[in-house]
This record gives structure tokens, C-alpha cells and sequence, in this order.
């Protein structure tokens, strides 16, 4: 027995050695999970139509309009181009690479390589992806390489933690001593020993008359303290021994990989794939390894940091045109303005009483129209066109002679009124100027010209004024109907005046139809020609174009859509809807960003040939595209297989 001791302490010892002697050698080579760029992948656009397969071979056309075969090719040592075997790629290791952001969201996409070396049946490796966006970063899911032993011993830990919470009894009859009770209680009181077979309902009452003692103090005497006090000691020791036998708990929450691994040495790769929703102006992220070597709760290692991988971020909002949008609007030069008045004059006379009902009001109202209207900023008076009508009672002569005396006397009374009011307007500006008050603009307050036209009778306004009535009759409407009929005026008042209704309609509606209307002719200032159109900012457009940039792409299509312009078919075509962002790009103008985005979206729908020629099409008018084709997965793979710079160069389309 005591050999078997000796031998399993050398056992522990010479793993320990061995455990330090590997960690030992991890911290002098500094030893650390890798993360790498994985391999692109060269990949045609999707074909959509079976009719035209991807080909080795495209035919495109110069600027002259000469055809150009592009195939795979490459540069001899006399610097021609040659058709080229695809051959498997060597891979380059590099620090950073270009991801598109498409519908709002980009692939984070790298590789982890875990050394054998830092891997054992006895440790515990956590790795700890973390992305930077400037100075916010946010931890990714982590990852662990469990050794099979290290699994073990985490098991084996909770076994004992769960047999230690079932030593605590749940159950307080266990603490009770049933047995020295039952002597005590048959010994000393036999008298209530009974109750031990008696199957009726004991009260509390009965129990302490029987026993002079009450149950729980009874129970109380023959319960094992000690026992208890061990109890509590357990359930308030249960965090203590959890950390003493679970020392490191088994994680599954925020693990992207959880491996338990072999006795043996071997590297592990694992390809991380992180989808990342891209706002605003998001252009770069960076991805950061940490890690540790557990072995139980100890850190036997911190690996050092390596570089960081940065993801430079390439989105399509990024060709939005930032060119204002405005609204034209057109702004007449000329403007008139129209009101009314009821100014109520003695039968058969044109003198305006300002004492009569109402007249006064109804002036005062006109006046203030005048005064606003004359020292508008905005527009300039020019004219005013005065119109009075009188009610159809009398004769048509004698209605025509009032109508136009009643026009000329209003005329005569708005003279006077805007004269005094233009002599009153400079007259304060002159005292401003003796006060020596700020200095302001003499007011220009032209004379306005009148004019006058007259209506005898308002016939038209009495037909409306029948028609909407509530009071008249249908069969008074009828017989007023039939009375209009009658071509002469005068015939007609004299039909209407043998009608039962006419002294009704003479009291109600006649005083409506003796009205004086103004119409108000004026000029906007400073505008010479007839019309011209201003300009303002179109802010839904503006809205729309920020949600491009936002890479809120929905709301950019909601908005942008009914404008049918080349930033509508950047929102459809970030957003994913080709046909549509295809057809509107088709019926543009060929700029360069137009052709570029026509390259990508036929690039997008495996139409290989249109793609090459626009992308070319679009380097032809700007060459900075050329670099740009690099950042988009639908251009670059067109470039990569058609060795399209070279072609470019080779072109002479002077480019560089």
C-alpha cells in the first residue's frame, strides 16, 4: 500500500513538473492564439439565366466601339497578355481586408488558431474575441478548449457540492429524539399515552390539560439541538463550500465553442464568424484575441495580445449624391385680393351715412384691409376696382343710375381715406427723423388709382341666395323659378311681386344683393418679370438621403421612392431591390456613378457581360472607380478574374 502511495506521489509530482515546464516554455516564446485572415474565396457572380453561363472568355467594347476579347490572362516576360490556367491561389497573410456592408449588416469573418502547445488534458482554455469600433468595444462570445481531465474534475466537483446539499435536511421531524419522547410520555403520563393510538382530533387545548406541558414545548425538550445548530452551520456555509468544490463552474452562456479536447497535441482552428449591424458612419473595426490557461481556479497563463485584424467597411451609401435637392416653387408678380361690404344707403339715394346700422362697421373693416395692405412689405397696391350692385325693386334705369352713383361716392370716400392715411405715414416718419430716432427707409406710398363698375341688378346672387334658402318653399322655389324665366327685368320684379313670398324675399334676401365688393390690384416688390420661381430646400429628400447614409435603408426607400432620381436607385439597391434600382439607373444619364452602380447590380443578377462593360465604362469617365471596384464583392471578383486593371492599363484608356 505504502508502494502504491509513493508511486501515484511521483505520478502527481513529475505531471507537475511537466505542467510548469510547459508553461514555462509558452511564456519565453511568448505563445499565443492566432487570428488570421481566411483565404478569399474567388466565387462568379450568381447566374440567373441559364442561357447565358459564366465564361472564361468575355467580349467588350472600347470607347472607339472596337470589340475587346478579356479572358484570365497574364503578363509574359515581353509584357504581352496571355491566356492563363487557374491555378490555386498562394495565400498572403495581411492585417486587415475590405468587407461590403450589404443591408445594413457586414461579416466579420477570421480564423483562430489555438497551438497544440497551449492545449492539455488538465487545463482549461478560454480565448476572448473582443471588436473595436474607435474607442467602444464589445466583447464577442468566447471560446473554450476543455481538456478531458479538466471536464472531469469540474464534474466530480458538483458531485460533491450536491452530496453536500443533500446532508441538509429539509425536514425539521428529523431533528426530533421520537424515541425518548415516546418513553418519557408512556412512563410518566399514561393517563394520555392514549393519544398516541386515539384516532380523533387532539386539540392543543387537551394536549396541555393532559400533559401541563404544551406540545411544542414538549417537542422543543426532546429536540437534538446540536443536530440543528450543525444544520444551520451547512445552509449558511453553502457559497463556501460551492466555491471550495466547484472551482471553476461549467459556462455555457456567451460561448460561441466549448471543445473538450484529447490527450493529444494538436493545433485546433476555428473559423469565427461574427454578423455585425452597421449604423451610420461606421468605417473600420478591429478584432483582438486575449486569453487564459486555466488549471482548476488558478491562471497559469495570460497569452499576449497580437496584432489587431481591422475590417475597413465599404458601403454602397457611400455613392449617395449629396446634392441638394430644392423644391421650385413659382411666385407671381401680380396679385389681387377681393372682399366685400354691405353698406346700407336711404332708398333712391348714393349718400353713405356712417350713422346708419352697420355702416360704420362694415367701413372700419375696409379701412383696416387698406391700411395692411398699403404698408405690406411684400406687395405694393397698384389699383382698386370698386364695385356696387343694387336689388332688383324698381326700374332697370333707374337701378342702373344708383348703382353707379352708389360705386362712385364709395370711391370718392376711399380716396380721401388712403390720401390722409399716406399723409399721416409720412408725417410720423418725419417726426422720427426731428426726434432723432434710429434711422429707417421712407415708406413709399404711391396714390392709388380708382375705378368703379356698377351691377343694377344682382339677379345671379338672387338665383343662388332662392336656391340655398331654408325657409322659402319648395313650391315657392318653383313659382320663383318660373318667375325667373322671364327675360325683361322689369317683367320679372313685377311676376315675383304678385307672389305671396315676395314680401319675404324683399325683407330678407333683397338687402343682401345691395353689396359694394373691392377687389385690392398689387404688384410684389422688387419683381420685374411676370413669374419667377424660388427655390427652398426639399427636406423630405434630405431625409431620405440621410437615412442612405444612416443605412436605414427602408425608410430611405419609403421616402426617396417617389422621386424616381439616381439616389432613389441607391436606396433600392443597398436595400436589396435590383430590378427595381436597374430600371431607374437605365433611364439616367451614364455618369460614372451611374454605370457603377449598373455594374453592380448586373453583376448582382449574373449578367457577367453588361457588369465588365459598365465597370469599365464607368473607369473610362472616372478612374478612381478602379480602386473602388475593389471594395464591392460584385466588382472585385470581375476584376480578379479578368485581370481587369491590366486589361484597363492595356487599354490605354489613360487611367494612371
Amino acid at each position: 500500500m505504502k508502494a502504491l502511495c509513493l508511486i501515484a506521489s511521483a505520478a502527481v509530482l513529475a505531471a507537475a513538473c511537466t505542467h510548469a515546464g510547459k508553461i514555462a516554455s509558452l511564456r519565453s516564446a511568448g505563445t499565443a492564439a492566432l487570428a488570421d485572415l481566411p483565404p478569399e474565396i474567388k466565387t462568379p457572380p450568381a447566374i440567373t439565366d441559364d442561357t447565358r453561363p459564366y465564361s472564361d472568355t468575355l467580349r467588350v467594347r472600347e470607347a472607339n466601339g472596337n470589340e475587346v476579347i478579356l479572358m484570365h490572362a497574364v503578363k509574359d516576360e515581353n509584357g504581352e497578355m496571355v491566356a492563363e490556367d487557374r491555378i490555386k491561389a498562394a495565400v498572403v497573410t495581411a492585417r486587415f481586408r475590405n468587407v461590403a456592408e450589404r443591408e445594413g449588416k457586414v461579416d466579420i469573418v477570421f480564423d483562430i488558431t489555438v497551438p497544440g502547445e497551449m492545449t492539455d488534458s488538465e487545463w482549461m482554455l478560454q480565448i476572448t474575441p473582443t471588436m473595436a469600433n474607435g474607442k467602444d468595444t464589445i466583447a464577442l462570445e468566447a471560446l473554450q478548449i476543455t481538456g478531458s481531465k479538466y471536464r472531469k474534475a469540474q464534474l466530480a466537483g458538483y458531485q460533491r457540492y450536491n452530496r453536500f446539499l443533500e446532508s441538509i435536511a429539509a425536514d425539521s421531524a428529523r431533528f426530533i429524539d421520537t424515541r425518548q419522547l415516546d418513553i418519557f410520555i408512556r412512563r410518566n403520563l399514561p393517563q394520555v399515552y392514549r393519544f398516541k393510538t386515539d384516532s380523533s382530533l387532539v386539540s392543543e387545548t387537551e394536549f396541555l390539560s393532559a400533559y401541563g406541558v404544551s406540545e411544542q414545548e414538549a417537542i422543543d425538550h426532546y429536540t437534538r439541538e446540536y443536530i440543528v445548530e450543525k444544520n444551520r452551520r451547512k445552509i449558511a456555509s453553502k457559497e463556501k463550500y460551492r466555491h471550495k468544490y466547484i472551482k471553476m463552474p461549467i459556462v455555457k452562456e456567451g460561448l460561441r465553442l466549448d471543445t473538450i479536447v484529447s490527450q493529444g497535441n494538436r493545433d485546433i482552428t476555428y473559423r469565427y464568424v461574427q454578423s455585425l449591424s452597421v449604423k451610420g458612419e461606421m468605417k473600420k473595426v478591429s478584432v483582438l484575441l486575449g486569453g487564459k490557461i486555466y488549471q482548476e481556479d488558478k491562471i497559469l497563463y495570460t497569452m499576449p495580445q497580437d496584432k489587431p485584424l481591422d475590417y475597413y467597411i465599404s458601403s454602397l451609401s457611400s455613392l449617395c449624391d449629396d446634392t441638394p435637392r430644392f423644391l421650385s416653387t413659382i411666385i407671381y408678380r401680380n396679385a389681387t385680393a377681393n372682399t366685400a361690404c354691405y353698406i346700407d344707403f336711404d332708398p333712391g339715394s348714393s349718400r353713405i351715412d356712417l350713422g346708419r346700422e352697420g355702416n360704420a362697421s362694415e367701413i372700419g373693416r375696409i379701412e383696416a384691409n387698406l391700411r395692411e395692405l398699403l404698408t405690406n412689405e411684400k406687395y405694393e397696391m397698384d389699383s382698386i376696382l370698386i364695385t356696387a350692385s343694387c336689388s332688383p325693386e324698381g326700374s332697370l334705369a333707374l337701378n342702373k343710375r344708383l348703382a353707379a352713383e352708389r360705386a362712385r361716392a364709395v370711391k370718392g370716400y376711399f380716396e380721401k381715406f388712403t390720401a390722409a392715411f399716406r399723409d399721416s405715414v409720412l408725417l410720423s416718419f418725419k417726426k422720427e427723423i426731428i426726434v432723432g430716432d434710429a434711422p429707417r427707409e421712407k415708406p413709399a406710398l404711391k396714390k392709388i388709382s380708382f375705378s368703379t363698375e356698377s351691377v343694377a341688378e344682382n339677379w345671379p346672387m338672387l338665383d343662388a341666395l332662392v336656391e340655398r334658402d331654408t325657409l322659402l318653399r319648395a313650391a315657392d322655389k318653383a313659382a320663383y323659378r318660373e318667375s325667373a324665366r322671364q327675360e325683361d327685368p322689369d317683367k320679372r320684379d313685377r311676376l315675383l311681386f304678385g307672389q305671396p313670398f315676395y314680401k319675404d324675399l324683399r325683407n330678407r334676401l333683397y338687402p343682401r344683393l345691395r353689396i359694394v365688393s373691392f377687389r385690392f390690384f398689387m404688384h410684389r416688390v422688387g419683381v420685374i418679370k411676370d413669374t419667377v420661381y424660388s427655390t427652398i430646400p426639399d427636406t423630405t429628400y434630405a431625409k431620405g438621403v440621410r437615412a442612405i447614409k444612416d443605412k436605414d435603408y427602408p425608410t430611405a426607400v419609403s421616402l426617396l421612392r417617389p422621386y424616381k432620381d439616381y439616389n432613389s436607385a441607391v436606396a433600392y439597391c443597398a436595400a436589396g431591390y435590383n430590378a427595381s434600382a436597374r430600371e431607374i439607373l437605365e433611364s439616367l444619364p451614364k455618369s460614372d456613378k451611374v454605370l457603377y452602380m449598373l455594374a453592380v447590380i448586373h453583376s448582382r443578377l449574373g449578367d457577367t457581360r453588361d457588369a465588365v462593360q459598365n465597370f469599365i465604362d464607368a473607369c473610362r469617365l472616372n478612374p478612381s472607380m478602379i480602386n473602388r471596384g475593389n471594395l464591392d464583392p460584385e466588382i472585385s471578383v470581375l476584376i480578379k478574374e479578368y485581370d481587369l486593371q491590366n486589361i484597363l492599363f492595356n487599354l490605354n484608356l489613360n487611367l494612371y
